[in-house]
């Protein structure tokens, strides 16, 4: 059986940690990666809907097997919608870890469907999309933190 996972990206730029975690699962916990981009039409966001997709697509054009998909609602309706083994989630320390995991464990019991935690390598730990919001919000670079 394919072993999909559902990458939820969040409404904010992908960085290149959020890439290191799609590229270490392709290598070691999934088959397919789906990057599922949340949309919320009251919401302003820094980058446009199109923005956000084009650069996931650009990092990943020569890859069949990372796709881009867009929902609204929750994830955990969505993965179940299309067909996803499980969430993927992303952990850049250890107090992430007992965030994410506490989540994870609502979200199996809610829904029966199962995260993978994935501790984001050690030279991306500091990128987040939380600094890159900052850093446009003073209109700083930030090409150096997407992919």
């Amino acid at each position: 059986m394919n072993k999909i996972a559902i990458f939820a990206g969040s409404f904010d730029p992908f960085t290149i940690g959020h890439k290191n975690i799609v590229d270490r699962a392709l290598e070691s916990v999934a088959d397919e990666v789906i990057i599922a981009i949340g949309i919320n039409y009251e919401k302003k966001y820094m980058f446009s809907l199109e923005e956000r997709l084009e650069a996931i697509r650009k990092a990943y054009q020569n890859e069949p097997r990372v796709r881009v998909e867009t929902y609204e609602g929750l994830t955990t309706d969505f993965a179940k919608r299309v067909g996803g083994s499980f969430l993927l989630r992303g952990v850049r320390s250890v107090k992430d870890y007992e965030f994410e995991r506490d989540m994870a464990e609502v979200n199996h019991r809610l829904t029966g469907i199962e995260t993978v935690l994935l501790f984001t390598d050690a030279k991306y730990s500091c990128v987040s999309s939380s600094i890159v919001r900052e850093l446009i919000s003073y209109h700083q670079d930030v090409t150096a933190f997407l992919p």
